[in-house]
Formats: C-alpha cells, sequence, structure tokens
C-alpha cells in the first residue's frame, strides 16, 4: 500500500479571511502542502436551545456569502479549499484516510461548544498536532498579561490600563503571499452548498434594514474603505452610532468581525491611516474604544470560561424571574406594552439585526421588566443576529441582567429612550406599520 501524503490544514471557522489571517501566514512558513477546509456542521446547525435554532435564517446567509467569498479568494492564491456539510469529526476522518496529517492550523477558540468540537477531531486524530493564533483578538494576550494580573469587571478599569502605551501588533502580510506547494490530488469533493442545506428558503434582503450587506472579505473591506475613505462617516461616528434608522447611523463592522471576515487589528491600523490623512478626533477614537468592548467581553469569557453561560453568570449573583411563556412570545413578536420595544423586536424579527442602542433597550425590558430567564433573551439573540457574537452576545445579556460586569444592575426606562432617540417616531412607523 502506497506511503499516505503528508499535509497540513488549515482549518477555517470565524477567521474566514485573507488579510491578516495568521494561520494562513503560519502554515505558508512551512514545508508541507496543505488543504484549506471549512465545514459547515450539521450537528450545530439542527440543534435548538429553548426552541430557538443555534442559526437563524439571516446568520446562515451571511455565513454562506462569507464562505464562498472566502472560497473566491483563496482560488485566486491556487490555494486548495474543501467546503463541506455534515459532521465535522466525520470530514477530518475522511481527510486523514486520504492523506497523512501532521498538522492543524485554526484560530484560537476557548468556549465550549468550539472546545468540544476541537475534542471531537482530537479523538479522530489523537497524534495531530496543533497550531492556535488569537487573530480574533485586538490586543495579544501577552500585551494584556502585563497590564493586568486578571481581568478586572469594570471596562473602564480595562481600558484605562490597557491604553496606557496601547501596543497594537502589525498586520500578517498574508495578502502577498504565493502558494508554490507541491500539487496533491484530492479525491474529496466540495459539497454544493445552498441556503436549503441548512432548510431555509432562499430570501430577500428587507428594503427596510439597516443592514443590507453580504457576507465576505470582499463586502467588508469594502465597507470600510466606504465608511472610512469614501463618505468620512468615522469623524461623526460618535454623534451617529446611537441611531435606529438607515445604514450610516454606525459602522455596522460587527457582522464581519464575527465572521472574521475583517480582523480587528486591520480596521484599528485603518483608523490610524484615516486619522494621519484627515483628521483625529473624539470620533475616531470612539471606534477604537468599542473595538477595546469587544475585547473586553472576549477576554472577560476567557477569565471565566463556562460561567458567562450560567443562570447567575460571572458574579454568582442570585438571579431570580417568573417563568412566562406568554411575556417571552410577546416580546419576541413585538407585542408588548411597549411600542418602541415592539419596534426593535420587529426589526430583529424582519432583518437579523438590531442597533445597539435598541439591543439594550430590549435585553432591559426582558430582565427587568418581564423578568424572565436572561439566557433566554441570549437564546434569542443568537438564532436572530447577524452579527452574533458568543462572547459579545453572553457578555451584554449578562450585564443587562446585573450577573456581569456592571455591577450597579441598571434598567433602561424604554418610554424615556424611545423620547431621546426616536423623538420623531421615524423608526416607530418604519416597523409597527
Amino acid at each position: 500500500m502506497p506511503e499516505k501524503q503528508k499535509i497540513n490544514i488549515l482549518w477555517f471557522t470565524r477567521d474566514l479571511r485573507i488579510r491578516d489571517n495568521e494561520s494562513l501566514y503560519r502554515i505558508m512558513q512551512e514545508d508541507l502542502p496543505f488543504l484549506a477546509v471549512y465545514i459547515f456542521d450539521e450537528d450545530f446547525l439542527n440543534s435548538k436551545q429553548y426552541g430557538f435554532r443555534k442559526i437563524g435564517k439571516f446568520r446562515a446567509k451571511f455565513l454562506l456569502e462569507s464562505v464562498l467569498d472566502l472560497e473566491k479568494n483563496l482560488n485566486h492564491k491556487k490555494i486548495p479549499f474543501l467546503k463541506k456539510f455534515g459532521k465535522t469529526q466525520d470530514i477530518f476522518k475522511q481527510i486523514s484516510e486520504e492523506f497523512d496529517i501532521q498538522k492543524i492550523f485554526c484560530q484560537k477558540e476557548w468556549t465550549k461548544e468550539e472546545v468540544d468540537l476541537e475534542n471531537q477531531i482530537e479523538k479522530v486524530l489523537p497524534n495531530v498536532k496543533w497550531s492556535k493564533s488569537y487573530t480574533q483578538l485586538l490586543l495579544t494576550p501577552d500585551f494584556v498579561k502585563q497590564k493586568l494580573d486578571k481581568i478586572p469587571l469594570l471596562f473602564t478599569t480595562f481600558r484605562q490600563k490597557v491604553e496606557k502605551n496601547l501596543t497594537i501588533r502589525n498586520e500578517f502580510g498574508t495578502e502577498n503571499l504565493v502558494y508554490n506547494k507541491s500539487f496533491f490530488d484530492l479525491k474529496l469533493k466540495n459539497n454544493d452548498v445552498t441556503l436549503s442545506s441548512f432548510g431555509f428558503d432562499d430570501f430577500e434582503v428587507n428594503k427596510s434594514s439597516a443592514f443590507p450587506f453580504s457576507g465576505g472579505e470582499t463586502g467588508g473591506l469594502q465597507r470600510l474603505k466606504s465608511y472610512f475613505f469614501e463618505t468620512k462617516n468615522l469623524s461623526i461616528y460618535k454623534e451617529t452610532r446611537n441611531g435606529l434608522v438607515g445604514e450610516d447611523y454606525s459602522s455596522k463592522f460587527s457582522a464581519w468581525l464575527a465572521l472574521g471576515n475583517l480582523s480587528a487589528v486591520s480596521v484599528y491600523h485603518e483608523i490610524k491611516k484615516y486619522e494621519a490623512e484627515f483628521e483625529s478626533n473624539e470620533s475616531t477614537y470612539w471606534l477604537i474604544f468599542e473595538l477595546l468592548w469587544r475585547d473586553f467581553f472576549k477576554f472577560t469569557s476567557m477569565q471565566f470560561r463556562d460561567k458567562i453561560f450560567y443562570k447567575n453568570g460571572i458574579l454568582d449573583q442570585q438571579y431570580n424571574f417568573r417563568p412566562d411563556q406568554n411575556a417571552i412570545t410577546d416580546w419576541v413578536n413585538g407585542e408588548t406594552n411597549s411600542d418602541f420595544i415592539n419596534a426593535n423586536m420587529l426589526e430583529i424579527r424582519n432583518t437579523g439585526w438590531m442597533s445597539n442602542r435598541g439591543r439594550q433597550n430590549v435585553a432591559s425590558y426582558f430582565c427587568k421588566i418581564l423578568k424572565q430567564d436572561w439566557r433566554i433573551g441570549a437564546f434569542y439573540f443568537e438564532e436572530m443576529l447577524i452579527d452574533y457574537d458568543v462572547h459579545s452576545n453572553y457578555g451584554n445579556w449578562m450585564y443587562l441582567a446585573g450577573v456581569g460586569n456592571d455591577t450597579r444592575s441598571r434598567t433602561f426606562n424604554a418610554e424615556k429612550q424611545a423620547e431621546q432617540y426616536d423623538a420623531d417616531k421615524k423608526f416607530r412607523n418604519l416597523w409597527l406599520k
């Protein structure tokens, strides 16, 4: 029996890009040829929590667009790419039957489902080496460790410590790398994955959506270029970020960041380019401030691990709720006693998007007014949001429930918020037709 060819694997998960991809950079330095792989995991796609799917149609569409864009960009570089639908451990087993896999390069994860998936692969391939990269972060863990013994509960403390002599790594120069490894014959074939593979019908983006964008690195970089250098909206980010209607009230980078179509480091360096070319003001700083918030939730989850999914959160703070399925259903359907809450809930239901202002209000309403289990709200967001990110989603829900990083346990007054942010009722009129 002929000896199997030795290869490495570049396993894409939530780092669906070419630019500033450390795993791609590292694997290109190796002598062995490699196969890039993305797996639409059927167990994940079919699983539910409290009746909500792990991924709804809006994020599924954005994910599919992102993977197809990655495939196109890898093809340009002549990098072999395998796109499969099935169980992750089965696909890796199939690859290992054809090749002698030496090393797997991937993004470092630490939350439960992602770690469980890696453990499944390790069972199938116990002798394979792993190379994991922290490129979902803006700050390197080493930099944060120099500044902090542990991650503080308060964001302000975290920000003030890391902003002193703030050091952001350079981008990994992967755009210009050329793949020149020896050719290998791949018997496994790509699956033709469509929305119907996930059990969804194809659909048009709602014409009122504030997020009518496509998934993928190409779309993410176009949005970055448009928001920064063409419209110069970055200069007014702080004044407009609490908006509710339209494409340009905030950067909208979160969906591309969540799937790693854009890296936070690339966004940071583009902000610095913008400041050098045009202006540096409170708004340009504020987008960096928001990137630090994103990192704060990631480092918090790195420190507390599975506690971010517990009812009493990272504070072990008693969280009392009164289970009421009717209250949950009314909230989901936008049929509560608050027209501002209802408008936001109808927006997410019809578009998979909701403004930051809206998210804080509907989460506070769910936890403090309706007094429901905050985790059910987090499950619903996980299904619906195009820009779902496990760290930010559970971090923000804990925060609003009073069991997370905000020890003050505040309650938003939806009526006052509506007066302040939707005085002309433009947003409510858009959705409460």
